[in-house]
């Protein structure tokens, strides 16, 4: 594991887990850039899939000795205390996407040049991007670091998060 911050005093670093067979000069590298879901990640909140995500990602990782970057941008750059508070309007019918803009955030407020640059400090070239979201796609299509291939993670939709994955396919662009 390694800490990535822009200042030695922040208590909030990024981080870039990289696997125990990851071998730089073996290129294209496997990599996840997953976005700090306290909720999904920590506690299990079925109301997303960030959660099971990661458990893929970083078994995946360990399998092909690739890296998972993981970003601390909470609720997609809103926060945990703003994430809550979307949490509150969704189980008032908005959809993730209506509830943030509902207290007045971006759809998405998340950004992905520290993911670049940390894939760089790590010398790594070639990736194959674990991801459905076209923003990260995006992101790293514009740097330094080649995508080579795309490959999906897909969690299968639960009572509890049908509505959240269906709004992440046709209202944001996943790719699932």
């Amino acid at each position: 594991m390694i800490s990535y911050a822009d200042n030695a005093d922040n208590p909030m670093p990024h981080l870039a887990l990289v696997a125990e067979k990851f071998d730089v000069n073996k290129q294209p590298t496997l990599v996840r850039i997953h976005s700090e879901c306290m909720t999904g990640d920590l506690f299990g909140s079925k109301r997303c899939d960030c959660g099971e995500q990661l458990d893929i990602a970083m078994q995946q990782a360990a399998e092909r000795g690739g890296i998972l970057i993981y970003l601390r941008q909470e609720g997609r750059g809103i926060g945990l205390t703003n994430k809550l508070k979307a949490y509150q309007l969704q189980d008032q019918g908005f959809d993730t996407v209506e509830a943030n803009t509902h207290l007045g955030f971006q759809v998405d407020a998340r950004q992905y040049a520290i993911a670049v640059q940390i894939l760089e400090d790590l010398g790594i070239r070639q990736i194959e991007l674990l991801t459905n979201n076209p923003d990260k796609i995006d992101a790293l299509d514009h740097s330094p670091v080649e995508v080579v291939k795309r490959i999906p993670i897909v969690v299968p939709a639960k009572k509890e998060n049908a509505l959240y994955l269906h709004t992440k396919k046709t209202v944001m662009g996943h790719l699932f």
